[in-house]
């Protein structure tokens, strides 16, 4: 189209918004397009200059008193024809921030490619969202920026609420958003805490979400209202038998004598908790062996079961502090043939959790040992448990303590509740919180601070990071902050914190955080050129990992199709400006105190890129719905997984009163208001969104866009529904035992979509769940932690 500089273009532009409020007027003006003032949907007729050239960006200005959030803002009459700009972003008010938004067009762009025209204006946002390190930031920010989680504890309030901060020599840890309130007058080394935890504007829950996890969430407190009604005034009171634990799942529960009756025949069916399917199924199968021992590759926590490698089993902590360092399990307790057999599993929290003991053992209502627990492959495919081994270090003038129990021995359901105590603290703090939502902030903040939203890798993992960041700053208000709910329902009590530093420290490490090595590190699988993947399991029955690898395999097909789009070459990779800023920021600032290890992956081609880019989505997706959405099917019933342990095992200290198992186990157990309080969080945690986004089903508009990208989508969209049957097929094989059978929960939570509520189906949630409280706005949340 040929026109003189004088000529204009008739444009219409049309901005689709949510308002707080109705407004009467509107105008557009031009500053590189701006749109000054919003109606819910308006539109009007502006001229540019013909010479004007292709739009590659809008500037927006909010001239209104209130935020508002724009959708979409569409052009009619160029060139081309329309171009569609889709924002899904807040425009704060010009009198808060008169700096304008910037909203670019869906075409990617590389640095070195990016038109002239849209040159400074790219670096110009980045420097907005970096900020300038400095002051506390508000609720309209956007700013990105680092810290160490130093407002955990809260000094100012008590001296039992000071807490240490997590991240430097002391105390390793991944870095957290920099909210910048002012440091604690009684401990300068902590920040004080307020009702506002900062998080940029665009990472706040939307207002649908919010408002189904509010209702969520009054629901389950109603739940657990009236065993917490009971124990007003002992906090530590146990449930008295297991009929009462039952009636929580019971419409015809009886409530207290002394409430009014009318009232609660009300809400009767309100204030019960919904059976896990766990418990449906089976209402005693949380106390069989074999379901202990399944749960191990098909349960709540498939992360932790790893094969037996040495023999005899050996701690590699200081025998002068922790005493003697070869376990008490002998060969007399295994088969001979299976260690050489790779047949011998265990789960090891002996090295992590020993060196806590004592001090945990100086606090109220809980205990604490190391633990081995070993299990044997049976021909069938099944794991048969053999042995537990509970170690506490000496202390004092008090030699080290140590016993070994066996399925025979009468304590042996006792010892399984400490090891299932303990595997629930792993699982909560190192698997789930410090795996999928801790150590995935720092390339959440890089990547922003870094990444061009006209990035292709930006947008490729920006669908992954949703609203994890509100869900940790949710996390930090009120779950693993000092007196939270971490501290007050699980066995390392004020100490959770500081062991999910020392796991981060002796255990993180990016290069294993893939599922292939993962599994390869812990035994469960190991190199074969002839099996599928290149990889053969060691329990060809986990069903964790049988369906996570075809998962993994699946997401990397997808990320090397895209990123042999848009990095055809090597060349490419490394003079990327914005791609190594982000990595090396993501090393040396996200996850400062491991920034020296030399496992740290180097972007220098594109089997480096792919395996850091799937990695990373890996985690943010699958990883996180293995870890989260069956937390009620198989927690929901404490017993089959309970929280804490509270009691000594009763042969630590020899008496002659004769042991009552039920009684034991009720007094161990977590009391009503530890139960239900869990039961509550869990309920919450595992439900799913109506308006849940899951992978491959949610296509981003630069992907539409371009002919080979979509096509690549399609075809991961594709081979997802194909796997969702190929799960079916699996959990309907009578031949797999551990997701097949009389009582058997089948596996599900790697399935690709899932129904809204308490489903155990779960996966490839691009958002992980939650919301602790209501939110405002119209951005999507989820608490998840």
């Amino acid at each position: 189209m040929s026109t003189s500089n004088s000529e204009t273009l008739k444009v219409k532009a049309m901005v689709t918004a949510m308002l707080p409020q109705n407004l009467s007027s509107f105008s557009i003006g031009i500053d590189d397009l701006v749109a000054k003032t919003f109606l819910l949907e308006f539109s009007d007729n502006i001229d540019i200059p013909a010479n004007f050239g292709e739009v590659g960006a809008v500037c927006v200005e909010n001239e209104h008193e209130q935020e508002m959030f724009l959708i979409k803002i569409q052009l009619t009459g160029l060139p081309k024809g329309t171009l569609t700009i889709n924002c899904s972003s807040w425009a704060h008010p010009k009198s808060q921030n008169p700096v304008k938004r910037i909203f670019f067009t869906h075409k990617s762009y590389l640095p070195s490619q990016t038109p002239e025209g849209l040159k400074n204006r790219r670096e110009m946002e980045l420097e907005i969202l970096r900020g300038d390190g400095r002051g506390e930031l508000k609720t309209f920010d956007r700013i990105y920026d680092y810290d160490v989680y130093n407002d955990l504890g809260n000094p100012d309030e008590s001296e039992q609420k000071k807490r240490p901060a997590l991240g430097g020599k002391a105390h390793p840890y991944p870095r957290r958003c920099r909210t910048g309130r002012p440091l604690s007058v009684k401990d300068p080394s902590s920040e004080q805490r307020s009702s506002v935890f900062y998080v940029p504007r665009d990472e706040v829950f939307s207002k649908i979400k919010g408002e189904n996890f509010t209702a969520n969430e009054v629901v389950s407190v109603l739940h657990s209202l009236i065993p917490q009604i009971e124990a007003l005034g002992d906090p530590d009171q146990s449930f008295q038998s297991f009929e009462r634990i039952n009636e929580l799942f019971d419409e015809n529960i009886q409530f207290p004598q002394h409430k009014p009756p009318g009232l609660f025949a009300v809400f009767r069916k309100a204030l019960r908790f919904e059976a896990p399917e766990l418990y449906k199924r089976d209402k005693h199968g949380w106390s069989r062996d074999e379901e202990f021992a399944r749960q191990t590759v098909a349960g709540m926590n498939p992360f932790s079961i790893q094969l037996v490698k040495k023999w005899p089993l050996k701690s590699n902590l200081n025998p002068n502090i922790y005493g003697d360092p070869v376990s008490l399990i002998t060969k007399e307790l295994i088969e001979q043939e299976a260690l050489n057999d790779k047949k011998l599993f265990m789960l090891d929290y002996h090295d992590l959790f020993l060196p806590y003991v004592n001090k945990v053992r100086e606090l109220k209502g809980t205990t604490l040992y190391g633990s081995r627990t070993l299990f044997f492959l049976k021909e069938d495919g099944t794991l048969r448990s053999l042995a537990i081994e509970l170690t506490q270090p000496p202390r004092n003038d008090e030699p080290q303590w140590r016993q070994v129990y066996t399925p025979r021995n009468c304590f042996w359901p006792l010892a399984k509740a400490h090891v299932l105590a303990y595997d629930s603290a792993y699982h909560e703090l190192v698997a789930h919180w410090l795996r999928s939502h801790c150590c995935t902030e720092p390339y959440i903040i890089a990547a922003n601070r870094q990444l061009s939203a006209m990035h292709p890798i930006y947008r490729l993992l920006c669908p992954h990071f949703r609203y994890t960041m509100e869900i940790n700053s949710l996390a930090r208000k009120g779950l693993i902050n000092a007196g939270g709910i971490i501290e007050t329902t699980f066995s390392a009590k004020k100490y959770s914190m500081e062991f999910s530093s020392a796991a981060y420290d002796k255990l993180w490490r990016f290069d294993m955080e893939s599922l292939p090595a993962d599994l390869i590190r812990r035994g469960m699988a190991f190199e074969d050129p002839n099996a599928k993947h290149g990889l053969q399991l060691t329990i060809p029955d986990y069903p964790y990992a049988k369906d996570g690898l075809d998962l993994w395999f699946i997401i990397k097909k997808w990320v090397t199709n895209y990123m042999s789009h848009y990095y055809p070459t090597v060349d490419l990779i490394e003079s990327d400006k914005e791609l190594q800023a982000w990595w090396t920021e993501v090393r040396t600032r996200g996850h400062e105190d491991k920034k020296d290890e030399p496992w740290w992956p180097v972007l220098k081609n594109q089997e480096n890129l792919v395996q850091v880019m799937t990695t990373i989505i890996w985690v943010a997706s699958a990883h996180h719905a293995a870890a989260n959405f069956g937390q009620y099917m198989y927690g929901g019933y404490f017993p089959n997984h309970p929280t804490i342990a509270r009691t000594d095992m009763p042969t630590e200290v020899m008496t002659d009163e004769k042991f009552d198992a039920e009684t034991a186990l009720l007094l161990c157990f977590p009391s009503k208001v530890q139960a239900t309080t869990v039961m509550a969080v869990f309920e919450v945690l595992s439900n799913h969104s109506p308006d849940e986004e899951y992978l491959g089903k949610t296509k981003e508009p630069s992907w539409e866009e371009d002919l080979i990208i979509n096509n690549a989508f399609e075809q991961f969209a594709q081979e997802l529904m194909d796997f969702e049957n190929i799960i079916n097929k699996r959990n309907n094989d009578q031949t797999l035992r551990n997701r097949n059978g009389f009582h058997v929960i089948p596996y599900e939570l790697l399935k690709p979509v899932s129904g809204p509520g308490v489903t155990g189906k779960v996966l490839l949630t691009i958002t992980n769940p939650g919301g602790i409280e209501e939110q405002k706005g119209d951005g999507v949340e989820d608490f998840a932690w």
